[in-house]
């Protein structure tokens, strides 16, 4: 008796019930690529700086040693000048995020309560305009600004008010400019989805607009905000261009970096040292992973 031959229509409708059957195996397939691609790319890229965090460089011929070595860390973890540009790096970020969250709160508010719905769509473009231009354009364009004689000086010097220079303070002008957009975004959609309802509830009931801020609005836009501070946190904390352009003599965790990938030709202790916004970070999203944040982004 012979074998007759599976056609291939007969094939793909074989196939088609069985991922119908099974949506666990269908959502596999789909998200197979770019899972593969995030485990190469990204994941691989991670590895490959963590293990050769673990090697040393051999500091006649400058080539990399690959031999296991906790020297970097040790190093790393035990300086005072390390662990004080740690701090100060997550210093900057935390204010920056401060900051930001001040300024996009009313921003993202007005955007989403008070606006009429028509004038919302070129509000939100007008937030994700500055998107638009080239990171180093905007970061020189501030150091322009800030200039002695610029823009900045010439608005404070008839208040009385000397400009902040380039240091620490214009770092912290310059991020929080260059990332509150971030924190707008997110912020705006949470509100967005604010029943208004809820707002007209609470004034029914005698709240004051901060009562009803605290108890309401806040406690339901809680998410939003975390995912903001997500966004503007951990780019300020690796940030290093804005330090070279803007940031003077200061010094935080990605000019540590840069400099021992560039000038001092450390790639082990540069990974070393870029091992700490990562970890910061990772305790930072376990932390929030509660408040439902990550599903915001």
């Amino acid at each position: 008796m012979t074998s007759v031959p599976v056609g291939r229509p007969a094939l793909r409708r074989r196939a088609a019930a069985l991922l119908h059957r099974r949506p666990g195996l269908r959502l596999g397939l789909l998200l197979s690529a770019p899972m593969t691609w995030l485990a190469v790319a990204y994941l691989g890229a991670l590895f490959a700086m963590f293990l050769s965090a673990f090697w040393s460089t051999d500091v006649f011929t400058g080539e990399v040693v690959k031999e296991f070595t906790l020297q970097n860390f040790q190093d790393v973890l035990t300086s005072p000048v390390y662990l004080r540009i740690a701090l100060r790096s997550v210093g900057v970020a935390a204010l920056v995020t401060v900051l930001c969250l001040f300024i996009a709160f009313p921003m993202a508010f007005t955007m989403a309560k008070v606006i009429a719905p028509r004038w919302r769509s070129a509000l939100v473009i007008a937030v994700l305009t500055p998107l638009w231009a080239a990171y180093l354009v905007k970061a020189y364009a501030w150091r322009v600004m800030l200039a002695e004689g610029g823009l900045v000086e010439w608005v404070l010097r008839p208040l009385g008010l000397e400009g902040p220079g380039y240091g620490l303070t214009a770092t912290v002008l310059v991020l929080t400019y260059l990332w509150l957009p971030y924190m707008i975004l997110p912020i705006y959609t949470g509100l967005e989805r604010l029943p208004a309802s809820l707002l007209d509830a609470s004034a029914d009931l005698g709240a004051r607009a901060g009562r009803t801020f605290r108890k309401v609005v806040l406690p339901l836009t809680f998410p939003s905000v975390v995912a903001g501070t997500l966004f503007t946190f951990s780019l300020s904390l690796g940030d290093y261009i804005t330090v070279k352009i803007v940031g003077g003599k200061s010094q935080l965790i990605g000019n540590v970096v840069y400099d021992n990938i560039g000038a001092a030709n450390n790639l082990p202790f540069a990974a070393a040292v870029a091992t700490i916004p990562v970890v910061i970070m990772l305790v930072y999203i376990l932390a929030v992973r509660r408040t439902g944040a990550l599903e915001e982004m």
